[in-house]
């Protein structure tokens, strides 16, 4: 089957990308890590698509590399920090959550 990029902005689920792309993937690593892997995979595709977007056949295949590429860190063990995935530091303080400020302790008031 021929995928367009298209059919590619219409996927939704961490899974429908690896099918998309027939890329094969354990089960319960995806299960357990799909957030940080569609976190990193958009952060790593945005500039991406702004310089290849000319380029369908290229977009595909920059896209299926670095779902490739994101995927294979987290299986060699690549484990985020809470810091990294939520952004909570910026000048070496806490900066809380984005609805309140730091309170006593450094930490969010929520």
């Amino acid at each position: 089957m021929t995928h367009n990029i298209d059919d590619f902005y219409e996927l939704r689920d961490a899974e429908d990308y690896f099918e998309f792309f027939n890329i094969s993937y354990d089960k319960p690593l995806l299960g357990a890590k799909r957030f940080h892997i569609l976190k990193e995979y958009s952060l790593m595709i945005r500039t991406g698509i702004e310089n290849i977007k000319n380029d369908e056949s290229q977009l595909l295949d920059f896209l299926k590399f670095s779902l490739l590429k994101v995927y294979g860190r987290f299986k060699d063990g690549y484990a985020p920090s809470a810091a990294e995935i939520w952004n909570m530091f910026e000048t070496g303080k806490l900066n809380g959550c984005s609805t309140c400020a730091p309170q006593e302790g450094n930490s969010c008031g929520c």
